[in-house]
């Protein structure tokens, strides 16, 4: 029989062996990264990058990154926190000898941790509700199975936020990174996916993907409570419940622990205290968002709501006003809507009053009769558009389609302006411009005729002698055909400011319902 000796030297060897427990596996109260930080992550290039963690209250904790011989040493406070900053390097644009895989490795006086595989390059949030979270296996495999198959590339990283809510700020979250395969990005939003994916082909730098959605989710549910009892005291209420809930079912409800039973995705800032605040302040390029359907009935809400969340997340995490790329809700057939679905769009187009924002316009790949349109292709292709041309300076590329931008009245017709017309305006099918109506002083609206003059849209209607205001693509599953030659449609709009009253709308019995 081998001795005692033998055994503890095997012993010995493994534990020498033994690679140090990754952040999310540590013991609680020893030392680790937050749970954003881990293997096979991406960290933004040429950064400031803040690395944070936790550790024994007063430990002092040293950080280094492979890439540099400079060490970094932070003390962990009171609540055992601790938070620096590295310097990243550029990104490599093809694999070098190391593969461009780096690791990050934290220290104090008895323990050590490391995340490793780690690549530089590119870092997105990708956040909404479900037209967002939409997987990439969803809608049955057969619908991108062409791209599943060639999504085989360990330079995307893709890094899912588990769902769930708080009722007060978290700390952390665990968040899984893992390389791009056919078989990981079945489980990631498809259009985060194909925004990346056309980043990566583009760029040739690493791509890292947070993917942070709830399918149903509202706006206010991804806004800070400081922000909505700021500005928005019709919040205020619903917020003060979650003290009141806090006391009666104990701290587990504050730290997040379990799903609070009464509450879900649409309450406010329940998404924000725990699948964005943990987040803050990674250092990310920017933000691409797909959100509205839920606040489709607060159209006018939504004016401010969405303006003053951006606001508000560049605000925490202490970027600047880093690019914030939006989708605009598709055409589909509202059944309880007692508003236009034009007014979220109409407030969505707005927005871009904000700076470094940018609008895809689905209004030619949407579905009127399911809420969650297939064609998420495209969707990404165009958010990476914008982000190529007004991030990356790809300014030869066209990133948006025509966008209303005033008009003048000329006799019995109304001339319309745009602008991103491209190369020139167009119709998707050749045929006339669809879905153009023109009201006079009494305010009733008549179907137009419309005609492409140069960049320019003339509009008039033998009904209407006099014209005042002009509504392109007013109705809810309208899908009008104005573009640019580049393929990229027109937003509805309107030249009026005339209040709209909520009516009772028309059921549509064909309509597939579709959850939001």
């Amino acid at each position: 029989m081998p001795s005692r000796m033998f055994w503890f030297l095997c012993l010995l060897l493994l534990l020498v062996q033994t690679p140090p427990l990754s952040g999310q596996q540590a013991d609680k109260g020893s030392l680790r990264f937050a749970g954003v930080f881990a293997n096979n992550m991406v960290l933004q290039q040429q950064a400031d990058a803040p690395i944070w963690g936790f550790a024994k209250p007063g430990q002092l904790v040293t950080v280094q990154a492979s890439w540099s011989k400079k060490i970094s040493k932070v003390k962990a406070d009171a609540d055992g926190k601790w938070k620096t900053t590295i310097k990243t390097p550029a990104a490599v644009s093809r694999d070098t000898a190391s593969g461009g895989k780096y690791a990050v490795e934290i220290r104090t006086n008895d323990q050590s941790q490391r995340i490793n595989n780690v690549l530089i390059g590119e870092v997105w949030i990708c956040s909404g509700q479900s037209n967002m979270q939409w997987k990439m296996r969803g809608f049955g495999l057969k619908h991108f199975a062409e791209d599943v198959a060639k999504a085989k590339d360990p330079q995307i990283r893709l890094c899912q936020v588990p769902q769930d809510i708080a009722l007060q700020p978290q700390d952390d979250v665990k968040p899984q990174w893992v390389p791009c395969t056919s078989r990981s990005v079945l489980a990631f939003s498809a259009v985060a996916y194909f925004f990346g994916h056309r980043l990566r082909q583009e760029l040739d730098v690493p791509i890292g993907l947070i993917s942070t959605n709830w399918g149903g989710s509202s706006c206010e549910a991804w806004m800070s409570q400081q922000e909505l009892v700021r500005k928005f005291p019709e919040f205020n209420g619903t917020l003060d419940s979650y003290g009141q809930a806090i006391k009666k079912h104990g701290v587990v409800l504050a730290r997040g622990k379990s799903k609070p039973k009464g509450f879900n995705q649409q309450m406010p800032s329940v998404l924000y205290n725990k699948m964005i605040h943990p987040l803050i302040p990674l250092s990310v390029r920017g933000v691409v968002w797909y959100q509205g359907e839920s606040n489709i009935k607060r159209p006018l809400q939504y004016r401010q709501l969405f303006p003053e969340l951006i606001k508000g997340w560049r605000q925490e995490w202490g970027q600047g006003d880093f690019p914030f790329y939006f989708v605009q809700i598709a055409p589909f057939h509202y059944q309880t809507n007692e508003l236009p679905a034009a007014l979220l769009r109409e407030a969505q187009f707005q927005t871009l009053e904000i700076p470094n924002t940018g609008m895809v316009v689905t209004m030619d790949i949407g579905d009127p009769e399911s809420i969650h349109p297939k064609q998420k292709k495209p969707v990404g292709e165009r958010l990476a558009l914008l982000a190529l041309n007004r991030t990356y300076g790809r300014t030869d590329l066209v990133d948006s389609g025509p966008l209303y931008n005033g008009y003048e009245v000329e006799s019995k017709k109304i001339r319309l302006k745009f602008k991103h017309t491209g190369s020139g305006l167009a119709t998707r099918d050749g045929k006339a411009i669809s879905h153009f109506t023109v009201a006079g002083k009494d305010r009733v609206f008549h179907p137009a005729v419309a005609e492409i003059k140069n960049d320019t849209v003339l509009v008039g209607s033998p009904e209407v002698a006099r014209p005042v205001a002009v509504r392109y693509g007013w109705g809810n599953a309208d899908e009008p055909n104005l573009m640019n030659k580049e393929g990229l449609p027109a937003s509805s709009f309107r030249t009026d400011d005339w209040e709209i009253l909520p009516s009772k709308p028309a059921r549509n019995p064909r309509r597939r319902r579709g959850k939001k």
